[in-house]
Formats: structure tokens, C-alpha cells, sequence
């Protein structure tokens, strides 16, 4: 037993069967109390360096991701901004000083328009 649950694992695996690749996660699922809407904190990390603001800009041309992410102002996404929309929202991006090449993000989706619901 590997002390991951169920959902756990579907987080895992299921980005790879989606974009057919084979990328290491690792992932922790809570099941909190909110009318609608899936979170998730993703912590990535790439082989090589990256730039916050090139990671920005591709988030934000990619089509169904609305990027919500100002820190200074307080906005990025929350379970209630995505309740009955396809989109998914993405914010608090930040570089993960804790591994090379580490990439923070807070991504909402609601769950019932996304996923496998």
C-alpha cells in the first residue's frame, strides 16, 4: 500500500493519459466543504530554467485557461469564480525555491464542467 488514496492517484496518472506523457507527480487530494469546484496547488518542476512571465503569457493565450493572478491586489482563483464555467482558472504562480526549476500554481475548475464528470 502506498498511502495515496484513490483520488490521489487519479491526479497522478490521469495528466499522462491525457497529453501522453510520462511526468513524475505527486499529489495530495482534501476534500473541503464548497458548494462547487475542484482546487488544486501543483507543484511542477521542469528540466530546465524558466521565466515566470513566459509562463504567464502561455497560460494566458492558452484557450479555456483564465489566468487570475495578482498578488498585490489579491486576485487569483477561487471555487466560486469558476462555479458553471468551462474554464479553468489559474493563478499564484511562483517559483518553488524548494527544487531546481520548481513551479508553484493555484488552479479552479468546476468540477462538474471539467474533469470526469
Amino acid at each position: 500500500d502506498s498511502g495515496y488514496t484513490k483520488e490521489e492517484i487519479k491526479l497522478m496518472t490521469e495528466p499522462n493519459k491525457i497529453m501522453n506523457t510520462n511526468i513524475n507527480i505527486s499529489a495530495t487530494a482534501v476534500r473541503v466543504p464548497v458548494v462547487g469546484g475542484h482546487s488544486e496547488s501543483v507543484n511542477v518542476q521542469f528540466s530546465n530554467n524558466f521565466e515566470l512571465n513566459e509562463v504567464r503569457k502561455l497560460l494566458a493565450d492558452s484557450p479555456g485557461i483564465v489566468l487570475q493572478d495578482n498578488p498585490d491586489t489579491l486576485t487569483y482563483p477561487m471555487p466560486r469564480y469558476a462555479e458553471g464555467k468551462d474554464d479553468v482558472f489559474v493563478g499564484r504562480i511562483r517559483k518553488d525555491d524548494t527544487v531546481e526549476n520548481g513551479l508553484n500554481l493555484w488552479i479552479v475548475a468546476d468540477n462538474l464542467r471539467k474533469g470526469a464528470a
